[in-house]
């Protein structure tokens, strides 16, 4: 029942608006003729669903940008900071055909013989897709040329330069407001409505004031608080209106884990936008070889710091902290780290016994299980839904709007992020402690941050652990002017040196690390633990050797390190992107900014 309509759309999306890769300027591929078309409902309906276009379970493995995860792929953050990237070599971003898709209706739309609400819900939608689009060109180019219209060939607003962000975020803005005012809230199971688009505009707003308020090279600090005072004000709306809630069933250790490992989100209180997957209805998606496996991301020992303890105060605050190893790393610890990253004592189905972590060489040895689905079951594993919006992220932008304008009190707090503690059994975060006794280590990572020092420092632990490797970390560094956190290379767990190591949490020892120069001994020779099973062994030396495991100090410890390069974030340019060489070229009037 929950699917079928919606697998109906995704069949009918892109049918009506697929294009060839190209520039403003082509009309679409199926040559939908507005005299044709555009009549009724269903041909907006139509159209407008051939543009749905939501993020998947992929997104779980997209945190490779932040600071939470390491990893050996090329990313380009990785490459920018390495000094191996310019406009020459930058080709991607610049790619404008889904706008003209979206202009195409917004020209369109208005001669349909149907009434005004019907229109504005439709061009309500359009408008919020092309509010989306902006977004990331924003994000990424920060000054970009704004179109409202699909334009014809050899019109020379083709050639225009970059318009400024103050006039492109206004319309934006604008696009985000006439949606939220207009989308219906009923709308089919799957896409978006009312809800999903005000979750939309207050994640934007509260983007680009934080974006504003930090970042000085772009000029805007002195409206920054009219995009908070939105994203608050928005946020309050999607809270005050009593549509969702924390999924919350009093079981700490499962139900955030419920989010990410379910079948069905459609009636999940916590979900404002579900990405529907069925295996039966040929819309399906399996990430378990990825997620889990010889993968390109592997959790950072920073992230698993950040955790809180169970009775609310903080791990970093421990005695020698950081040469915990595996085992009490997880000890106490906030229940959402243990439906997070793969734990001592974690059973792996179809397993019978503990999974041992493996010590890949280049990996942290943490292993990420969110994204990851514990069964053997193919029809299981292909028919996770993806939560695209989450009433927790609404908490939030709440809470940090208010924090960055000054105006949080303990009662708002209490309403925000505090239901999110409760979840998971940790004490509420208090306004007036917090502010009396800030992180140090966190103040030291963000020391840009000025009045509220406290709370908005919790904020963003809070922010960091709810939403870790959902795709959320990079972008939350860069509208906070934090790239600097991404020259420290990701570390992995810690050992003391050469010997025996439990990982499983029994107090049996199931790895034995060796000097590298020795050489692994054949099966029959490997020595075995109490339980009478053969430890795994790793060759063990600096980074850069032939060992299997690098740790820092070599033979004589330190945690597991993962690179050996030098990062370097320059600021402010490294915030930004250049704009593809190509492009420069065939239109000299856009230019580089910000000593690309």
């Amino acid at each position: 029942m929950k699917k079928n309509l919606y697998i109906l759309l995704i069949v009918l999306a892109g049918s009506i608006v697929a294009c060839k890769k190209g520039d403003l300027d082509r009309f679409p591929q199926t040559s939908i003729s507005p005299n044709l078309f555009f009549n009724t409902e269903e041909d907006l309906s139509l159209y407008i669903n051939g543009l749905l276009s939501q993020p998947d379970r992929n997104t779980y493995l997209n945190d490779q940008s932040s600071d939470n995860t390491a990893t050996t792929a090329a990313v380009e953050v990785k490459n920018v900071m390495a000094g191996s990237t310019s406009a020459q070599n930058i080709t991607s971003g610049w790619s404008w055909s889904r706008l003209r898709n979206i202009n195409y209706f917004l020209e369109s739309y208005k001669k349909a013989s149907v009434s005004n609400e019907v229109k504005n819900h439709y061009a309500g939608l359009a408008r919020y897709y092309r509010a989306e689009f902006y977004m990331d060109k924003i994000k990424r180019f920060s000054d970009v040329p704004w179109y409202s219209t699909s334009l014809s060939p050899g019109d020379q607003a083709l050639y225009k330069g970059r318009d400024p962000r103050a006039l492109v975020m206004d319309s934006v803005m604008a696009d985000f407001d006439f949606a939220y005012k207009n989308v219906r809230e009923k709308v089919p199971v799957g896409t978006p409505g009312k809800w999903a688009v005000a979750t939309a505009y207050a994640r934007a707003a509260l983007y680009e004031g934080t974006f504003r308020k930090y970042h000085s090279e772009i000029n805007l600090a002195s409206n920054a608080n009219t995009f908070l005072d939105n994203a608050s004000k928005v946020a309050g709306e999607i809270i005050a209106s009593k549509k969702f809630s924390i999924y919350n069933t009093g079981k700490t250790d499962q139900d955030y884990a419920t989010l990410f490992n379910s079948q069905d989100l459609t009636t999940n209180p916590e979900v404002i936008l579900t990405n529907i997957f069925d295996l039966s209805k040929s819309k399906s998606q399996n990430v378990n070889s990825v997620v889990f496996g010889d993968y390109e991301q592997a959790p950072a020992k920073d992230l698993i710091q950040t955790y809180l303890m169970k009775d609310g105060s903080r791990f970093t605050d421990q005695p020698n902290y950081s040469q915990l190893g595996f085992v009490k790393e997880f000890q106490n610890r906030d229940p959402r780290l243990m439906q997070t990253v793969a734990y001592p004592g974690w059973v792996r189905v179809p397993d019978a016994v503990p999974y041992i972590q493996r010590l890949n060489k280049n990996f942290t040895g943490y292993h990420q299980l969110k994204g990851y689905v514990n069964s053997t079951d193919n029809t299981i594993l292909n028919s996770v839904d993806f939560p695209v919006y989450r009433y927790a992220e609404v908490l939030l932008i709440y809470a940090e709007a208010l924090a960055e304008l000054g105006t949080l009190t303990q009662q708002q707090l209490d309403a925000s992020v505090n239901l999110l503690r409760k979840r998971v059994g940790l004490p509420d975060l208090n306004l007036a402690q917090a502010n009396a006794s800030p992180d140090p280590l966190l103040q030291q990572q963000f020391d840009n941050v000025g009045a509220n020092v406290g709370v908005i420092l919790e904020i963003r632990r809070e922010r960091r652990v709810e939403f870790a490797f959902e795709n959320t970390r990079y972008d939350d560094l860069m509208r906070w002017k934090s790239g600097k956190l991404l020259t420290k290379s990701p570390e992995g767990m810690y050992f003391a040196g050469l010997g025996k190591y439990d990982l499983t949490g029994d107090g049996v020892d199931d790895i034995i690390l060796i000097d590298r120069s020795l050489t692994i001994p054949g099966e029959d020779q490997k020595e075995k633990n109490s339980l009478g099973v053969k430890l795994i062994y790793y060759r063990t030396g600096l980074i850069g050797t032939d060992a299997t495991v690098y740790l820092k100090n070599g033979n004589t410890g330190g945690a597991i390190v993962t690179e050996a390069v030098t990062r370097n974030f320059q600021e402010p340019k490294y915030y930004y992107r250049p704009i593809p060489q190509q492009q420069v070229v065939l239109n000299p009037n856009l230019k580089q900014i910000f000593g690309w």
